[in-house]
Order: C-alpha cells, then structure tokens, then sequence
C-alpha cells in the first residue's frame, strides 16, 4: 500500500461523520442560540470594519489589521485551486455545502474570536497572546488540551495550510502561465518569506492590510464581469449546484462517482480549509486585536467567513460551473485558469487568476507562520522562535517539489486534527459566549446607542 493510499484512508476516517457532525452541529446550536447573529448583525459588523473604536483598548494592531491578517491565512490557494478539487471531487454540489458550512461557520468563527478577546495574556515581549490554547487553558482548565491544539497548530503551519498547498500553487502556476522555473519562483519566495516573518506580526498585518483587500477585490470584479457576459447561463449553473448537492446522479446525467456524501465531505472539508472557522486560527490574529469588547471583535471577525467564502469562493466555483471547467480534466488552479480564460474569452483570465493566486497563497503564508508561532511559542516559550521560523522557511521552499494529491491530503488530516480540540472548547465555554453576547447587545439598547464606542 503507497504513502498516499495510507493517508487517504487516515483522511476519509477524520473527515467522517464524527468531525463532519461536530462542525455542522456546533455551528448550528450557536447559529440558534445567538438568534443568526450572522445574519442579523452582519450589517453593523460590515459597519465597525471601518470605524475606529474609541477609548482605551489594549492590543497590538488595529482591528481592521488583526481581520486582514486572519484573511491573510483564509483566502489563499482555498478558494482558486480548493474550490476546483472539491467541484471536480463532489460535482458541483459540493458549492452548496460550502455555502452552508460557511454560513453555520460564521456563528462558530464569532464565539471563537470572541473567546480569545475575553481569554488574552500579554507575554513576556509584550505583545497580547491568545487563541484556543488560551481560552482552553483559562477557560476550561484543560491546560493538556490546549497544548495538544498548540501541537496541531504547528503541525498545520508547518505540513498543512501553512506551507505547501501555498507555495506548491504558485509555483506552478508562475510556470504554467510564465514559464517561469520552479526551482526559481521557489527561491523567491523562500527569501520573501524571510524577509517578512522576522519582522513579526506588525509587519505581517501591514503586508496584508495592503496585499488583501486589493487582491480580493480585483478578483471579485474579473469574476463579476465573467458572470455578466455570460448571464445567460448563470441560472442554470445555479440549479445545477443545488440540484446535484442533493441528487447528483440524476443532475450529472448518470456520471458515475458522484455521491451526496462526496459531495458533502468535498463541499465542507475544502470550506474548512478555505474559512477555517472551527480550526481556531482566526482566534490567534483576533486575539492582537486594539478593542476591549470581545464582542465586537468577535463581530468583526465573522465577516472574515463571509468574505473569504461567500464571496471569493462562490466567484471560483459559479465560474467553474458556468464555463463548464470543472470538466476539462484539469486539476486545481489549472483548471481555475481555464474557467477565467474561457469566460473572458481571453488569456488575461488566466493571467488574473494567476496573479491573484500569487498574492493570495504568498499572504497565506504570512498568516500561518504567526499562527504557528504563536501556537510554538506556547509551548517552548519565546526562545523558541528563532528555531520556529528558520524552520518554516526551509519548509516553505521544499514545498514546490511535492506532489499536488498528497499536499491536499496530507492538509486536510492536520486540519481535522486541529480542530477537534477547539471545537470541544467552544461547546464547553458556550454559556460565555452567550452571555457575553446578551450583555453587550443589552448594554446596547439601555444606552440607546447605536455603536459601542459609548458603551460602558
């Protein structure tokens, strides 16, 4: 039996129905138990993305930074070349169960980020540290399972989302569109990397403060033009997702291989990987935030699921369905290319995509490496960051030569893994979040204010 079989096998057993149920669930208890606060209060969250919190806030970057650097490590090679894995895996229905993984996420992504607000330290450098293995510490007293969260944690920055999903997907993309060697797109991104990680966190929010919004947005506007010119089409790319998410021989003319539960576990482990609500790394970055309302940050943080996968991922996978791409037999941003080449009518799409990829994976990176060094420093202390990052660059740029299938496998294990821990966490700290939501929002209406900048 090949290496690969083996974590297949490891995989489908992680990403069963035990992970699968414990995601689900525990985004839709929040989901009813916060009244659909994504819903409800996505407006006034979209709000304080860009308004300044007043008063005396602890922190190391602002909350809008603290959001990007989350986006930094959520919209990467998950929505270009993950999307096309899960559509060319589960069919097109895969899209609607990311749709709805997405929405019950961002319940879970708000009590996760609200928890590492409420559960922050400041370390011995300094700066404020938090996260999972914070609130499972002080929260639940659980101080064995916040260290194993803080293992997964590295082992995810390291051999998961982190590293070579990344810097495989640029590239060889670099090659595919550029012709650009391998061996060279490597070397250059190797030394970026460095460059950037040893100046810490601040300089990795500023890097991504700018890359982020520019990037997604111009990726959003090529996929919206596509839909335009080819609107003709949209509505039955719409119905063939949700059709085949629930019936998906019969939506794909008999084709064989296409299950409701292929489509399921496509749909739900590439939105993990692309969201990542559930995982508690978003919690990390949340944590640095300048506020002194959980809430709100927790607020702010959920929009990072909205973004990342109810926008930038349905773009990527109606424009794969639309153009019919998802059936060229290419594999990941290959077939991404395709599909934008096809809708414009021209090379440019592939080109976009490309460079969108480019900036997206590159800023993953980023992301990643302080969320594993956070997850590092808590269980070694901060003498051990030196060592963290010279050896997350050296993993970065043995990434490139490894092969496409065993990357996404090997990701996805270290993903559930992760998870399991902070999802145990947020069951067992629930009642706080509940109770932190009640009394900011009932802070809210005595005052009659219709922001928190004059709450108490």
């Amino acid at each position: 039996m090949s290496l690969e079989s083996i974590l297949s096998s490891i995989n489908s057993f992680i990403w069963g129905p035990p992970l699968l149920i414990l995601l689900s669930g525990t985004g839709l208890y929040l989901t009813l138990r916060l009244g659909f606060i994504q819903i409800v209060h996505l407006p006034r969250a979209l709000v304080y993305l860009f308004k300044k919190e007043q008063g005396n806030k602890k922190g190391d970057v602002s909350a809008f930074a603290a959001l990007c650097t989350a986006l930094a490590a959520t919209i990467g090679t998950g929505n270009i070349v993950g999307v096309a894995t899960a559509v060319q895996a589960g069919g097109p229905g895969a899209m609607f169960w990311m749709w709805l993984v997405a929405l019950l996420g961002m319940a879970t992504k708000y009590a996760e980020c609200l928890l590492a607000v409420k559960y922050r330290v400041r370390d011995k450098q300094g700066f404020m540290a938090g996260g999972p293995m914070y609130y499972i510490e002080r929260g639940l007293g659980l101080t064995w399972l916040a260290k194993i969260f803080a293992v997964c944690g590295v082992l995810v920055a390291f051999f998961g989302i982190g590293t070579f999903p990344q810097i495989q997907a640029i590239t060889h993309a670099m090659h595919d569109t550029f012709s650009v060697p391998v061996v060279l797109s490597a070397a250059v991104m190797t030394l970026l990397v460095a460059l950037i990680i040893l100046g810490g966190v601040k300089r990795i929010a500023t890097v991504s403060s700018v890359i982020v919004p520019f990037m997604a947005i111009l990726y959003v506007a090529t996929s919206v033009v596509i839909i335009v010119l080819n609107w003709q089409r949209v509505p039955d790319a719409i119905a063939l997702i949700i059709h085949s998410a629930f019936n998906p021989e019969a939506a794909l003319g008999g084709a064989l291989g296409y299950t409701v539960m292929k489509a399921i576990q496509s749909g739900v482990a590439r939105g993990i990987f692309s969201n990542e609500s559930g995982l508690g790394s978003a919690p990390i970055a949340a944590a640095a935030a300048q506020t002194k309302e959980p809430v709100r940050q927790g607020l702010i943080s959920m929009t990072g699921t909205f973004l990342d996968t109810i926008i930038v991922c349905s773009m990527t996978g109606i424009v794969l369905v639309l153009t019919g791409a998802w059936q060229s037999g290419m594999a990941g941003a290959a077939a991404t290319n395709y599909a934008f080449s096809q809708g414009l009518g021209s090379s440019i799409g592939a080109t976009i995509v490309t460079v969108g990829l480019l900036f997206f994976a590159f800023t993953t990176i980023l992301g990643w490496c302080y969320y594993g060094e956070r997850c590092f420093v808590y269980l070694v202390g901060i003498k051990g960051i030196k060592l963290y990052r010279l050896t997350f660059i050296f993993l970065v740029g043995c990434g490139a030569f490894l092969h496409l299938d065993l990357i996404w496998i090997l990701a996805d294990i270290v993903n559930g893994l992760m998870a399991f821990p902070n999802l145990i966490a947020l069951v067992g700290l629930r009642n706080v979040v509940i109770s932190e939501t009640k009394d900011y929002f009932n802070r809210l209406r005595l005052t009659h204010k219709d922001n928190d900048e004059e709450l108490a």
